[in-house]
């Protein structure tokens, strides 16, 4: 069998036999995507310059380092964040990332901007998990000035844009939960509200759009206040068992913010778990087995891999952009489960 030649290459990638012959030789006036294009048609080929290829590709990849503050480090949701951007840096063909990932124990304002600075000293771009107060708002606006892109992942940290945003419309997620209840609650009552932190924006959105839909199309239901569970599993336990005791009539519960696995101890303690409607959210172990015994109906959760894709491909085009003024920002659809679709 004819070995592969230069001019098999060139025209199995789709170039002229001299960008093929630059890729090969690893000249640095060859686009990354033509690289790329031209490595991928020499692996489909057999084409024996394959290795050389390669290596002079991954030598003519920009290298950049990029920082990432998420929330604590015991939270089962956040670790699956951290594991789905390590595997998106090591999958990404356009550039060498050097991903440095923290997690806030403390999440005190004055902690979270402190250590914001500390890491945009030492990376190309930040992303960052965080609430929104004045003091990080403006360590942010502080590393932005200095020509370093900042990325809020998850929960939004400014409505109008000056922060890149990767994350789900979360307006939406409310909704749709809303949406939930109404359809299966066998008759309208009242729906308990945890909420995380009203400070992180995705959770204020996301109970803006679950009231909003209730207002328009489910006026018999009660929603109680919203009771905020700090992001800890003990408060959320504690304001569960108060739930349950104040409102034996109580027909369901949303469970929209941070400590979800205290609000299931508490429903499993009591004598109502699978007869109350609780919507959850992400796709935790805990999640999935309470899904699986009825304990939850249904949770809404972020596409991982997508997300974090998602992320990494928008601080590389910030990182290329040539200073442009544009937005980074992607929405990313979110995923719906019940027990009969796991």
């Amino acid at each position: 069998m004819r070995r592969p030649t230069i001019r098999d290459l060139a025209e199995a990638a789709g170039v002229s036999i001299a960008t093929a012959n630059r890729v090969l030789s690893g000249s640095e006036n060859v686009s990354g995507s033509t690289r790329e294009k031209v490595q991928a048609a020499a692996a489909t080929i057999g084409f024996y310059g394959l290795g050389a290829i390669q290596a002079r590709n991954a030598a003519a990849r920009p290298k950049y380092r990029f920082g990432v503050l998420l929330l604590q480090p015991h939270r089962p949701f956040y670790r699956l964040v951290a594991r789905a951007l390590v595997d998106a840096a090591a999958q990404a063909t356009s550039a060498d990332i050097d991903l440095r990932i923290e997690h806030l124990e403390d999440l005190s304002p004055q902690n979270t901007a402190e250590r914001a600075l500390a890491l945009a000293e030492d990376c190309d771009a930040i992303c960052i998990t965080t609430a929104v107060h004045p003091v990080v708002t403006q360590a942010l606006a502080e590393i932005q000035a200095k020509g370093i892109p900042v990325f809020a992942l998850i929960s939004q940290l400014a409505a109008t844009g000056q922060i890149h945003y990767i994350g789900l419309d979360n307006w939406k997620v409310g909704r749709t939960a809303a949406w939930a209840f109404d359809h299966i609650c066998k008759a309208p009552g009242k729906i308990g509200i945890l909420m995380g932190n009203p400070r992180y924006r995705n959770q204020e959105m996301n109970e803006t759009g679950f009231r909003s839909y209730f207002r328009e199309h489910a006026r018999d239901f009660v929603l109680l206040e919203p009771l905020s569970t700090f992001e800890s599993s003990a408060v959320a336990q504690e304001m569960t068992e108060r739930l349950l005791q104040d409102h034996a009539d109580l027909a369901g519960l949303y469970v929209a913010g941070g400590g979800i696995s205290g609000a299931l101890a508490a429903l499993r303690a009591s004598d109502r778990a699978g007869t109350l409607i609780v919507v959850g959210y992400e796709l935790m172990d805990n999640v999935r087995a309470a899904l699986l015994d009825g304990t939850i109906s249904l949770s809404i959760a972020h596409p991982l891999a997508r997300l974090a894709s998602e992320t990494i491909t928008g601080m590389i085009r910030a990182m290329t952009s040539n200073g442009e003024n544009a937005s980074h920002t992607r929405i990313v659809p979110f995923d719906i489960h019940t027990r009969e679709n796991l």
